[in-house]
């Protein structure tokens, strides 16, 4: 996000590590979302998501694919950075990875020991239903097929990972008398990271910091004399946004040395906004000073020297001479020709003629067209030289010089791969490196290997006997309880139900023998205006401190019909119960309409 934003407006703003903090903790926590939503449907959980947590995770997937939109557009060069970079961490990575694995068997552990747990419970409750067996098997098969998707992917990706070691190539593995020289320098436009690209400051520092040589870009001015300039406008190294606006973004080869002598080529390196490089160190005073100062150098150092030759563009004088010129002025200088590295191509006989001693280097070309041009020097840039394979150009003996590499792990590839040179733009850092990184012996890294196997091994065999015991601790604890619950109801005397007083259950005891044959078809009329109640219902039965009174006939309702045989019977039934009184009884009577 920091790059896009510096490639997009050339600045770089503070508040972008903000915005990338900001990013990184949002898509943090909408790929648990996404984790946790997905656990949910595998268990066949309804999801439910609030508004804003939608809201939250299509606002990350839209950045994200812009993002990648950008990054693809503008970086496609950088992916292969990615594939490039294995080659050096992979063996770093393989232990990684196994620990993550290792980790990561945790919760497999406990998942594929619980759902065991499961089956063997549930096939412990089917032989108390033999009814529902066929029903509960289906679940059974289910459990044991949750079991495979589960284990599997992760039993077959830790193999993978412990055979990793058999297809990995890193030159950084290595004997330590195989290994070669360490690379030599080359400042990329000086050192631009200490001072302003292509001025005499950047220079000075590169050579201070131990460079081998330089490397710089050279235009044309419009009165033919040769200065160091990158861009192909003055906007961005210059002043000229202050002098002369307008004329910002035009080619400086329009201009004459007159007026490009007088700009400032400095001050911008001293703004924190306009730093080319993020991750520089701060400026002291003095050379923040001497910074302010510096201006557009022409061809006068005494070091190796990479000339990288603009072409003046058209309706220039020396549109077409422009080789000639620079060559006539490098030679009139005095420098010595063994220090010019020449890589343009354009009129590259002329030069040879005039320019023996100059040293030419080709680009990334076969090595039978080399041979045909006779160079033995090639500068080519890293991401496009290590997928092609360095085995024939260092079988012809070609002198390889690649750009622009700037971090220590790159650094230490090219060292480990017998690079001659690298161009860079971080001197200051890989000038101090006396041996590369992430180096190792071939027998270190063997032990490494099969030590990190066999601990990771022990570790997961460890956390699954301790799941796999805890589970089946359960499993017993749960089959004991089920076995006492079984013995203490086998054991247990049958309970006798007790009715509700009110019910016609509970007068069952006085229904004579011929009343209990009819019991659930009394057929009762309703009365035509209102339902009476039942007063004086039945009582729980009390003995009583005084004798009992003598039963005392009532009639509970009228009928409102002639009288039918089961109507006579529930009226004789209703007047032949007594109705008891005792001293204090135990339930108040209740009134309890017709059923």
């Amino acid at each position: 996000l920091i790059m896009v934003t510096f490639l997009g407006t050339g600045y770089w703003f503070f508040w972008s590590i903000f915005i990338l903090s900001l990013a990184r903790i949002l898509t943090a926590y909408s790929s648990l979302l996404l984790l946790l939503g997905f656990l949910l449907l595998w268990e066949r959980i309804e999801l439910y998501l609030h508004l804003c947590h939608k809201i939250l995770i299509l606002l990350v997937i839209l950045l994200c694919v812009i993002l990648m939109f950008i990054i693809c557009k503008f970086w496609k060069e950088r992916w292969l950075v990615a594939g490039l970079s294995m080659q050096i961490f992979a063996p770093y990575v393989h232990l990684v990875s196994i620990t993550v694995m290792v980790i990561l068997f945790w919760p497999v552990a406990f998942y594929v020991a619980r759902l065991e747990r499961e089956v063997r419970m549930r096939r412990y409750r089917m032989t108390h239903s033999e009814k529902k067996r066929l029903k509960k098997c289906n679940v059974i098969t289910r459990l044991r097929g949750l079991q495979v998707p589960v284990g599997l992917p992760f039993l077959l990706i830790l193999l993978s990972l412990y055979l990793m070691p058999l297809g990995i190539y890193s030159p950084c593995i290595q004997e330590k008398e195989n290994l070669g020289p360490k690379p030599t320098i080359f400042g990329h436009r000086g050192a631009p990271m200490l001072g302003p690209e292509n001025t005499m400051m950047s220079f000075e520092k590169a050579v201070e910091h131990g460079a081998h040589g330089l490397e710089t870009d050279i235009h044309l001015s419009y009165d033919h004399v040769p200065f160091l300039m990158h861009d192909f406008d003055l906007k961005r190294t210059t002043n000229i946004g202050e002098v002369q606006p307008e004329s910002a973004f035009e080619n400086p080869a329009f201009f004459n040395w007159d007026f490009l002598s007088t700009l400032n080529a400095g001050k911008w390196f001293v703004k924190p906004e306009l730093r080319p490089f993020y991750n520089m160190k701060p400026l002291s005073e003095a050379d923040k000073e001497r910074a302010r100062n510096q201006s557009i150098p022409t061809l006068k150092e005494r070091k190796f020297v990479i000339f990288d030759l603009h072409r003046p563009p058209p309706k220039h004088p020396l549109r077409h001479t422009f080789v000639r010129q620079v060559v006539s002025v490098i030679l009139a200088s005095k420098i010595e020709q063994h220090l010019i590295f020449w890589l343009p191509a354009h009129d590259r006989q002329y030069v040879r003629s005039v320019a023996p001693g100059f040293q030419h280097v080709g680009r990334l070309v076969s090595v039978e067209t080399l041979a045909k041009n006779n160079i033995s020097i090639i500068n080519v840039d890293y991401k496009k030289l290590f997928p092609n394979g360095l085995r024939d150009y260092k079988a012809a003996n070609i002198h390889i010089n690649v750009y622009t590499v700037n971090a220590p792990w790159l650094f230490s590839l090219a060292w480990c791969s017998r690079i001659n040179s690298v161009t860079t733009d971080n001197i200051g850092l890989l000038s101090q490196l006396d041996h590369p990184h992430f180096f190792m012996t071939p027998k270190f890294y063997v032990f490494m290997w099969l030590l990190a196997d066999i601990i990771s091994v022990l570790f997961i065999v460890a956390i699954f006997c301790f799941h796999w015991r805890r589970e089946t601790e359960k499993e017993k604890l749960f089959e004991t309880s089920s076995t006492r619950t079984d013995l203490h109801i086998a054991m247990k005397p049958p309970v006798r139900v007790v009715e509700s007083p009110w019910t016609l259950a509970a007068l069952y005891p006085a229904l004579p023998k011929s009343g209990k044959e009819h019991q659930g078809h009394f057929n009762f009329a309703a009365p035509s205006k209102k339902l009476l109640p039942i007063k004086n219902a039945v009582t729980p039965l009390k003995p009583g401190k005084h004798e009992i009174q003598p039963p005392m006939p009532t009639t509970v309702f009228e009928l409102t019909q002639a009288p039918t045989r089961q109507a006579t019977s529930e009226a004789t039934f209703q007047t032949t119960l007594p109705t008891l009184k005792v001293d204090k009884p135990t339930m108040p009577s209740i009134e309890v309409p017709y059923p």
